[in-house]
């Protein structure tokens, strides 16, 4: 049975003062999809996020699904340590008290009655006990942060997630976690998930769809058929070793 069409693009545009940033893109989104958008800098990979949340001015169209939400996590949100706002007041912005301990569970936090001195971090699984949401969102970790990050885009019950470099500030050890956690969110809360990435051995791992993407499209479809060493050159405009993956995503 195909699966239903949650985002239709055909033909969008986008140019700045002039200057072409996205020409004539077209593609095509399924419900539970988990999309990769691939290419060198200034592709115009966060400006295609952009135009889907309608934040720049665009020609040609895209197609959500009726009704759809869609949440929305930041390549980069810089936090000063001395910040004086806490986890539970950032997201009181935006959900209730049983929300929030809803989605902290669903990032992999656990919320516990326990003493300040249980807190542990470190490797394994992150912990946050009640005394946790009092802490400024400055002293947490990279990886603890994202989480918090990827718990306020949910607040809203989207079906769609869009990340923008999801593993940005997060050390090596915390990005296996992040993006296992995206596959955990779309396998168990029935959410299609679309993210930017650099690297290509992620693509491979967590996304059953590519987007390749210089201005304009040069490859969509699955990892394992779209990313050829031509097209990778096409891309990147140099050869780039491609290492065959034997897994894929279900």
């Amino acid at each position: 049975m195909q699966s239903e069409s949650i985002l239709k693009v055909e033909n969008l545009n986008v140019a700045f003062d002039g200057n072409k940033i996205l020409e004539d893109l077209s593609f095509e989104i399924k419900k539970g999809d988990i999309t990769a958008v691939i290419g060198p800098n200034g592709a115009g990979k966060t400006v295609l996020f952009r135009a889907l949340l309608g934040l720049v001015p665009y020609s040609g169209k895209f197609l959500w699904q009726k009704n759809i939400k869609v949440g929305y996590v930041p390549q980069r949100f810089i936090v000063e340590r001395d910040l004086p706002l806490s986890v539970k007041e950032f997201l009181s912005y935006k959900g209730s008290r049983d929300k929030i301990s809803e989605v902290l569970k669903w990032v992999g936090f656990q919320i516990k009655d326990e003493p300040p001195h249980s807190y542990m971090s470190g490797g394994g699984e992150h912990h946050l006990f009640r005394h946790l949401l009092n802490l400024p969102l400055g002293v947490l970790s990279g990886g603890e942060l994202q989480k918090v990050l990827i718990a306020f885009a949910l607040l809203g019950n989207p079906k769609v997630l869009l990340f923008d470099e999801p593993t940005t500030g997060v050390d090596i050890g915390g990005e296996e976690t992040i993006y296992n956690l995206l596959k955990k969110l779309r396998d168990e809360h029935d959410l299609t998930v679309i993210f930017i990435s650099h690297d290509i051995h992620v693509v491979y791992q967590y996304a059953n769809n590519v987007l390749c993407l210089n201005k304009e499209k040069i490859c969509f479809g699955p990892p394992h058929q779209a990313l050829s060493s031509e097209e990778l050159k096409k891309l990147y405009g140099t050869d780039i070793g491609v290492v065959e993956h034997s897994h894929v995503l279900k």
